[in-house]
């Protein structure tokens, strides 16, 4: 016993210290209240229900003019829990808030009062095991854990803050969450800092309509999407996100590592990634790696994600601009443009990266540079002249076309796009042998997909179809090993190739098709290992200049 009250004595003096700090004139008065939930009854045994204390304390709290309510070591279970302004709470380690199994224990869903074609999960606040709503400078920190105590999908949110400002989430853990660990919405000014998730059945960190959120050093592992900032319809409004910065921060899912939308009525702008690593979760694969979804009429402006290593991820990056149109009485695209994209290095990726619009509606103003990808398996062949459907109005997914006519990148409908310094390249076993449960012997490859032979074919490198305003400089890219180019441009227009190099086994670098094929020109590029560096099909030869 003694030793177990030597970290709540410190922690405690430790608050009381840093409280007790002066404070200069014309500085904010630091409230000094700091409530042990024990010291209000909470048992903190795991057994009994703990929430009445716990709510008195946080209360007590918040009507001395705010504080700090403690929770020594111990297990208290509870159901929901609501935060107050001026409130930290402190989860010491050794401390964890533990959801009751009970459904009964937690908050009905609000009414909304108006229509919302999103799903519970992103609409509901009040079914949660901490929640606030409209409180101000709040905080959930300390080395303790917050237990969802649920073993599936559907339940609770740990975290749950709507319409909240100044919110700091650190250093706690949080397990076994059935819906969005922290889910945030219309709630500005947050710092999540250094939070580790495990075994989570949904969704990691959703920051919905929010502006000016710092999310950093956090470890994350969740079935569904690791961060997904959103933009949904959930307010009553189209409320944009602004100002997110994502930095230092393991992800792993089998899902999307860091994606914007699927949830995208209202606007994205100003968004920042870094120094990330995303991989898949327990063997399975990741979906996708960097995410931007442009699909209920979001205008997505200005995303720059940088220093991303990823492993195990399908399709490491995807950029889509569509027209579903959830919450619209008439469904009108919206707009995606100025992203930057650098210094990504993925292995294992078994679907193209894809940048894609829609007929009349491009993806606008995009640069990828320095960008390695190596695939570890592809889905079946697809030869370049098959169509590949637009589907509009589809659920944005990276694996959305299944099968792209190309093994690296695939771009159509973009204006205003430059790709520098990429490297294309897949291992020689492209597809894997899986044993079956009747001891067959079937080809599949890594996105799950029998083949009905092996080896696979590889196919295009790179695959431009209807972009304009194309600079391609400095790509190299392994060839096929039957006749596939490397390069196929289809309808493109202002064109420039150049500073590109054709690897040894290239048969043809570039082949040129398309009616609408306009001013396409190659230069300073250094293709002599291809037999045929530029082949022209039917696109007319006097708008291709092949220079060697």
């Amino acid at each position: 016993m003694v030793k177990s009250s030597v970290p709540c004595a410190f922690s405690l003096l430790l608050l009381i210290l840093l409280n007790a700090i002066p404070r200069a004139e014309g500085q904010p008065t630091v409230p000094t209240a700091i409530l042990d939930v024990k010291a209000l009854g909470a048992v903190g045994d795991g057994h009994a229900m703990d929430t009445r204390a716990v709510q008195s304390a946080i209360d007590a709290c918040a009507e001395s003019g705010g504080g700090t309510v403690y929770f020594p070591p111990g297990t208290y279970l509870s159901g929901s829990l609501h935060l107050r302004s001026g409130v930290s709470v402190w989860i010491d380690a050794g401390a964890t808030i533990k959801g009751s199994e009970n459904n009964d224990d937690y908050d009905p869903y609000e009414e909304l009062g108006f229509e919302n074609d999103s799903d519970s999960e992103t609409s509901y606040f009040h079914y949660a095991l901490i929640w606030g709503e409209d409180v101000e400078r709040v905080a959930i920190v300390g080395q303790g854990t917050i237990d969802g105590n649920r073993t599936k999908r559907r339940g609770p949110k740990p975290i749950a803050l709507k319409r909240c400002r100044h919110v700091d989430i650190k250093g706690i853990t949080i397990v076994n969450a059935p819906n969005y660990c922290i889910s945030m919405l219309g709630t500005d000014d947050v710092n999540i800092d250094g939070i580790t998730i495990r075994n989570a059945y949904c969704d990691g960190i959703d920051p919905d309509s929010c502006r000016n959120v710092r999310i950093s050093n956090c470890d994350i592992q969740s079935v569904d999407d690791a961060i997904v900032p959103k933009a949904s319809f959930t307010l009553g409004e189209r409320r944009s996100t602004e100002n997110v910065v994502v930095t230092n921060c393991i992800l792993a899912t089998e899902c999307n590592g860091f994606k914007l939308g699927t949830e995208s009525s209202g606007d994205f702008k100003r968004i920042a990634v870094s120094n990330c690593v995303i991989m898949g979760l327990r063997g399975e694969p990741a979906t996708g790696g960097i995410c931007l979804e442009s699909v209920d009429g979001s205008n997505i402006d200005g995303v720059v994600v940088s220093h991303i290593t990823m492993v195990n991820v399908r399709a490491p990056v995807f950029i889509r601009l569509g027209n579903r149109g959830r919450d619209m009485e008439m469904p009108v695209p919206g707009s995606l443009r100025n992203v930057c994209i650098s210094n990504i290095v993925a292995t294992g990726a078994s679907l193209a990266s894809s940048i894609t619009g829609i007929p009349g509606h491009d993806v606008e103003n995009v640069t990828l540079s320095n960008i390695q990808i190596v695939c570890a398996g592809g889905g079946p062949y697809c030869a370049p002249d098959e169509t590949i459907p637009e589907v509009e109005g589809q659920y944005p997914s990276a694996d959305m076309f299944q099968v792209l006519p190309a093994y690296g990148v695939y771009c159509r409908h973009v204006k205003g796009i430059l790709l520098t310094d990429m490297n294309l390249s897949y291992d020689d076993g492209f597809y894997r042998l899986k044993a079956t449960r009747n001891r067959d012997i079937e080809w599949i490859n890594n996105a799950g997909i029998p083949q009905p032979s092996a080896p696979g074919r590889a196919g295009l490198a790179l695959f431009c179809d209807d972009v304009t305003a194309l600079c391609l400089d400095g790509l190299r890219a392994r060839p096929s090993k039957e006749d596939d180019a490397v390069l196929r441009l289809a309808n493109c227009r202002d064109v420039l190739v150049r500073g590109c190099l054709a690897e040894e086994g290239t048969r043809a670098f570039a082949e040129i098709a398309g009616e609408q094929t306009r001013r396409i020109r190659f230069t300073a590029n250094h293709l002599d290992a291809a037999p045929t560096a530029v082949s022209i099909l039917d696109a007319d030869p006097a708008e291709v200049v092949p220079e060697r």
